[in-house]
C-alpha cells in the first residue's frame, strides 16, 4: 500500500517547468555610405512644356504622330488643310508680279519724261506726275510683297511642328474637325532631363551651407526617394537658388536637375530629395531602435555567436534614414537586439530572429 501511495503522489506532483529562451529580433551592423543629413520634399516640373495652338482656321487633317509618343524638335505633328491658303499665296504672287510690271512701266515713263523735259517738250508738272507715279508704283510693289509674305506665313501655320524634344499629350480635337485661331490642340512636354523644385526654409538653407552644400560645390549631388519608398537610380545636381526668401512662406526656392531617360519622373509628382556626397565615406550603422541610454551613456545589447546577450557601450555619430552612425564599439556583421529588449538582460541566452 505504501508503494502504491508513493506512485500516486509521484503521478500527481507538479512538473518543474523549464523556461524557454526569450525570443528577440536582431539586426546586423551594416557598413553603409554616410551622407550629410539633408532631406527635402520636392515637386517634379518639366524643363519645358509647350501648348501647340492653331494659328489659322481650317479643317484638321490626319495627325502625323502617336499620342503619348516621344517627338523631336521640328517634327511635323499636325496639318491643317492648306488648300485655301495655297490659293491666297498664288493670288498674292500674282499681285506682286502686277505691281512689278506697274513699277517697270512707271520707271520707263519717268526716264522718257526726263529726256523730254530737258528738250522742253513737256511741262514740269507732267514730269512731277511721272515721278509721283513711280514712287506710288514702288510702294505698291512693297505692299504686294508684304501681303505675299503674310500669305506664305499663314500657309506655314497649316503645318504644326514640335518646338522641342518631348512627349505628346492627347489631341483635344480629332481629324476632320474645324479648328480656330488660338485653339489649343495638344501639349508637348520635355521629360529628360527634368527639374525638381524644392522649397527650403531659411534655417535648413543655413544648415546646408554649414555642411558645405552649395550651388557651385561639385562634391555634392542629390538623390531621390520615390513615393513607393524605392531609390531613384539617377543622381541630380542643384542648378538654381532663388535670389530672395518668400515673405509668405519664409522659404527659398531651390531647383535641381535630374536625368530621366526611362521617364520614371513625371511632372506634378512629389519626391523626397536628399543630399549625397561624391566623396564616399562609409561607417557602421545600426537601427535607432537598438540604442539605449543609461548614466554612462549610449549602449546596445549584442547577441554573440552562442546567442548570449552582451551589453556594449557605443559612441554614436549622426542619424541617417532611421539609423545611427556608430563611431566605435561595434563591428560590421555583429548582431544587435532591436525588439524584445525588455525581455532580456546581459548574460542570458536568447532565440534571435533577424529582421
Amino acid at each position: 500500500m505504501v508503494f502504491s501511495f508513493a506512485l500516486i503522489l509521484a503521478a500527481w506532483s507538479p512538473q518543474i517547468a523549464v523556461a524557454d529562451d526569450p525570443s528577440v529580433i536582431v539586426a546586423p551592423v551594416k557598413k553603409e555610405q554616410v551622407s550629410p543629413q539633408l532631406q527635402y520634399v520636392g515637386r517634379i516640373q518639366p524643363l519645358a512644356q509647350v501648348e501647340l495652338k492653331a494659328r489659322v482656321e481650317g479643317y484638321l487633317q490626319k495627325p502625323q504622330f502617336k499620342e503619348g509618343a516621344d517627338v523631336k524638335k521640328g517634327q511635323t505633328l499636325i496639318n491643317i488643310d492648306p488648300a485655301a491658303y495655297e490659293i491666297v499665296v498664288q493670288q498674292r504672287q500674282a499681285d506682286v508680279e502686277a505691281a512689278q510690271a506697274t513699277l517697270t512701266n512707271a520707271t520707263t515713263t519717268l526716264k522718257r519724261d526726263e529726256v523730254l523735259l530737258k528738250k522742253g517738250t513737256i511741262s514740269e508738272s507732267t514730269y512731277d506726275t511721272a515721278q509721283a507715279n513711280e514712287r506710288v508704283a514702288a510702294a505698291q510693289l512693297e505692299q504686294a510683297k508684304a501681303a505675299l509674305d503674310a500669305a506664305k506665313l499663314n500657309l506655314s501655320y497649316t503645318h504644326i511642328v514640335s518646338p522641342i524634344d518631348g512627349k505628346t499629350s492627347l489631341l483635344t480635337v480629332t481629324e476632320g474637325n474645324l479648328v480656330g485661331n488660338d485653339q489649343t490642340l495638344l501639349t508637348v512636354t520635355s521629360l529628360d532631363p527634368i527639374y525638381v523644385y524644392i522649397y527650403v526654409s531659411e534655417n535648413a538653407r543655413m544648415d546646408a551651407r554649414q555642411k558645405g552644400v552649395e550651388l557651385n560645390n561639385p562634391k555634392f549631388q542629390l538623390g531621390l526617394r520615390l513615393p513607393d519608398g524605392t531609390e531613384y537610380k539617377e543622381r541630380g545636381i542643384f542648378d538654381y537658388i532663388d535670389t530672395s526668401i518668400s515673405t509668405e512662406t519664409d522659404t527659398v526656392l531651390v531647383r535641381a536637375k535630374f536625368p530621366n531617360p526611362d521617364r520614371v519622373l513625371l511632372p506634378g509628382g512629389f519626391v523626397h530629395a536628399y543630399v549625397v556626397s561624391k566623396d564616399e565615406r562609409y561607417a557602421e550603422m545600426i537601427p535607432q531602435s537598438a540604442v539605449q541610454k543609461d548614466q554612462k551613456g549610449f549602449f546596445v545589447l549584442v547577441v554573440d555567436k552562442d546567442n548570449k546577450v552582451e551589453k556594449r557601450s557605443v559612441e554614436l555619430g549622426e542619424q541617417q534614414a532611421g539609423n545611427w552612425v556608430v563611431k566605435s564599439g561595434l563591428k560590421e556583421g555583429e548582431r544587435v537586439i532591436v525588439s524584445g529588449l525588455q525581455k532580456v538582460q546581459p548574460g542570458v541566452t536568447v532565440k534571435p530572429s533577424e529582421r
